[in-house]
């Protein structure tokens, strides 16, 4: 069996981190569907923008959005609406086939909301309306700061990906803050079934982490933190506090793996594919990742154990290391944080370039 079926198949639902107009229009991302069993997509301010950039399957877009008079930020969401629609409606049969709970695509609202709840919320709403698609959450950061918006989404039945999560301790708050937006409309009445997922980024961790440790212990941080989050998840949905939700209708908030392509190149290609093979979560991973796991991923994946297995030890082994591993998740989210601002900026700027160029 194709390697990326049978993880699929082991219960890991598989989503593609990236989206183009191109893959759209020539029938990629419709084989990944067919072929390697991929369910869902996720995207961000630099998928696009590389996107836009990569020739010219978006100007007549933007001269339209230009034409109507709509401004850079504008024009952005009626691309990225536009894509992932499309995208949505490739994945409507996983998400119909799996009782709602696959079949996703993503959007991010402006990080430079990332510090005002309430117009995030507003955004969340508005952009959840315009796609019209029941399967695209809304992306918002799991910072302090997120967490309100988060739990206010939730409240207005939107679904939400919440991104930048860097241990297990950011996840549970990002859990804790979907269970509160639950809790609310169970007490009004209102249908608890709006789904959400926990996205933990892991390569990032390695890249932070190796220039600090021996040689040992390089490219072993992202796994471990991804499998003590896999332990918190796995004991959550054990808990009176989720299964009081569950009796109401409410679902499980999915834990997501993100940023799970390998940064060192002289680690395997699948490190985080084949290290993170969990049941009920989901991996998001590059394109060049999907095809090498495809190519040579494992045709019987060894799954991780609900206890996370070596995780607690291995992180101990960069404790004594040196490594503060809360000081470094904080760093991590708040690093990351300032990376989406970046790259929306740089987005932003890149619209604005191509609207001068075709006048």
């Amino acid at each position: 069996m194709n390697p990326t079926k049978a993880l699929h198949g082991a219960g890991q639902s598989l989503w593609l981190d990236n989206i183009t107009r191109t893959i759209l229009d020539d029938g990629t991302l419709a084989g990944y569907i067919a072929d390697l069993g991929i369910t869902g997509l996720t995207s961000n301010p630099t998928i696009f923008e590389k996107a836009i950039e990569g020739g010219g399957a978006y100007e007549e877009q933007i001269h339209a959005c230009h034409e109507q008079g709509l401004g850079e930020e504008e024009t952005f969401f009626e691309i990225a609406v536009a894509d992932l629609q499309r995208a949505a409606d490739l994945f409507l049969p996983a998400y119909e086939a799996s009782g709602t709970v696959d079949g996703f695509v993503s959007l991010e609202v402006s990080p430079e909301l990332a510090y005002d709840t309430s117009s995030t919320i507003d955004q969340a709403v508005s952009l959840h309306g315009k796609a019209g698609r029941p399967n695209l959450f809304i992306k918002i950061p799991g910072t302090p700061e997120g967490l309100p918006a988060i739990e206010e989404a939730i409240y207005n039945g939107v679904p939400v990906n919440v991104t930048l999560l860097f241990s297990a301790d950011q996840y549970l708050a990002a859990a804790e803050a979907y269970h509160q937006g639950l809790d609310r409309r169970i007490a009004e009445g209102l249908s608890p079934d709006v789904r959400s997922v926990a996205s933990v980024f892991i390569s990032r961790w390695d890249v932070a982490a190796n220039d600090e440790v021996p040689e040992a212990l390089h490219n072993k941080l992202g796994l471990a933190v991804g499998r003590d989050c896999y332990r918190a998840y796995r004991e959550l949905l054990d808990s009176d506090r989720f299964q009081k939700i569950e009796s109401d209708g409410g679902r499980a908030q999915r834990l997501l793996f993100a940023s799970t392509g390998t940064k060192d190149p002289n680690a395997s290609d699948i490190l985080y594919v084949e290290g993170l093979a969990a049941p009920n979560t989901v991996n998001t991973m590059p394109e060049n990742t999907l095809l090498a796991y495809a190519d040579h991923g494992p045709a019987d994946p060894e799954l991780l154990s609900p206890d996370g297995g070596d995780c607690t030890a291995v992180m101990q082994e960069f404790t004594d290391a040196g490594v503060d591993l809360d000081a470094l998740a904080a760093r991590l989210q708040s690093e990351g944080a300032e990376a989406f601002v970046k790259s929306w900026k740089s987005l932003i700027a890149t619209i604005a370039s191509e609207r001068s160029a075709i006048g």
